[in-house]
């Protein structure tokens, strides 16, 4: 029933009259259909977010930066609508992610979890090896020369899509309960501090097996996502911990060692998707500032240090995007997912004014949040214009389809990846 709302409320030309549910209920039924996720199993029951059984299965296709938004965009449909439906699709989707990323790619001549274990125990630890992206290519072989065009079609490994999918474990574990998926999120952590650090630095990509650098240069946020996400996790974990007595690593040194490459760290962008990153790193460390010193001072320290240097940064970030013309582009000229990325992070803002507002642990920090409120509202501004159907007729949305609607989707329900467990 969403499902069918949605889709006829997505050839509205006037969005804001539709329920932002429905609409994002309609992106991800058409995203789980065309990726395979609806495909019927053996003992399947026809429940999946839209789902249609009784006609030939779509090709698998899994994307690890899509997929980790995918997982929170389910779970939070499923606490808008109380549709059971949309969980269970994001635990499919997990589980899709980690048989198919988790290994090596059907044209390698490796076969098995990239991460070397057997077969049983790979079932047990699906992210002790990291994650392949999920690119059309095969990854580039020791040797061969590298094409900086081809490179973005090739197969590999991407430290910020490792964080994304951390995150999303971790939401699947909050949602649930269950600690498995929190477990797997921290080890993941663990494993790609480890294997990304090469020299000092974050290789930006890595080999499938993490053996190799095939772009040594670090992304500019990389060890802040690395760090942020550690934190939460550790925050997090008592919510989640107990339920099947399986240990859990210690990310104390991963944050650590994280902490110390973001020691001098700047990370004022023009970039809109790296600007709403920005801002949602903000919000995930305002949620996780603890009332006072606890037993790990250096943490809460950590998390206030790190929080003050990314709203001064994302305050000069929003200045400078905002100075230039982009938004006033034509669809064609214009990328959907980085701007929602961007629509996202001012949703995340609009919760840090509020809690700045009403909090007690905000009211230190309205100084410092306050500067943001004014951008708040663009981030309606751009979901509104990829809600138009002619906008995303442009080439520029359908060759992304993919990402773009899912992030799409994330915009209308941004609390499936905003909001951490309370």
């Amino acid at each position: 029933m969403i499902a069918a709302r949605g889709a006829a409320a997505m050839t509205s030309s006037d969005p804001s009259a539709d329920c932002p549910a429905a609409l994002a209920g309609a992106l991800m039924a058409a995203f789980a259909d065309r990726t395979g996720l609806t495909a019927p199993e053996p003992d399947a029951e026809p429940d999946a977010p839209g789902g249609s059984f009784g006609r030939p299965a779509p090709p698998l296709r899994r994307y690890l930066w899509t997929d980790a938004f995918a997982v929170c965009n389910l779970l939070a449909l499923e606490r808008r609508t109380g549709d059971p439906s949309h969980r269970r699709g994001a635990l499919r989707l997990v589980d899709q992610v980690h048989e198919t990323l988790a290994r090596h790619r059907p044209d390698d001549e490796r076969t098995g979890w990239i991460s070397g274990l057997s077969e049983q125990e790979g079932r047990r630890r699906p992210t002790a090896g990291g994650l392949r992206i999920g690119k059309e290519l095969p990854e580039r072989a020791p040797g061969e020369p590298y094409d900086p065009d081809r490179e973005w079609d090739r197969d590999g490994q991407y430290y910020h899509y490792l964080t994304k999918w951390m995150h999303a474990l971790a939401q699947v574990a909050s949602a649930t309960g269950e600690t498995r998926y929190h477990r797997w999120a921290a080890e993941l952590a663990a494993v790609a501090q480890r294997r990304f650090t090469v020299d000092g630095r974050m290789a930006w990509k890595m080999s499938l097996d993490l053996t190799r650098p095939l772009v040594p240069s670090m992304g500019q946020h990389d060890p802040l996502e690395g760090c942020v996400t550690a934190l939460v996790l550790t925050a997090t974990a008592p919510a989640v911990r107990g339920s099947d007595g399986e240990p859990e690593p210690d990310l104390a040194p991963t944050t650590a060692a994280l902490a110390v490459l973001c020691e001098r760290g700047r990370w004022a962008t023009e970039d809109p998707l790296g600007i709403g990153g920005l801002l949602t790193d903000a919000w995930r460390l305002a949620q996780i500032l603890p009332a006072e010193a606890g037993p790990a001072p250096s943490e809460a320290e950590l998390t206030e240090a790190l929080l003050a240097q990314v709203l001064a940064d994302s305050a000069r970030s929003l200045h400078a995007f905002t100075s230039r013309p982009g938004l006033d582009l034509p669809a064609d000229r214009r990328l959907g997912f980085r701007e929602l990325g961007l629509a996202l992070g001012l949703a995340a803002a609009g919760r840090l004014a509020a809690w700045s507002r009403e909090a007690p642990r905000g009211r230190r920090w309205r100084e410092r949040i306050e500067p943001l409120e004014p951008w708040v509202a663009l981030g309606a501004r751009i979901t509104e214009f990829w809600l138009q159907p002619a906008n995303r007729r442009a080439p520029t949305w359908t060759g992304h389809r993919n990402i773009n609607e899912v992030m799409l989707a994330t915009a209308l329900v941004p609390e499936g990846f905003l909001d951490l467990p309370r």
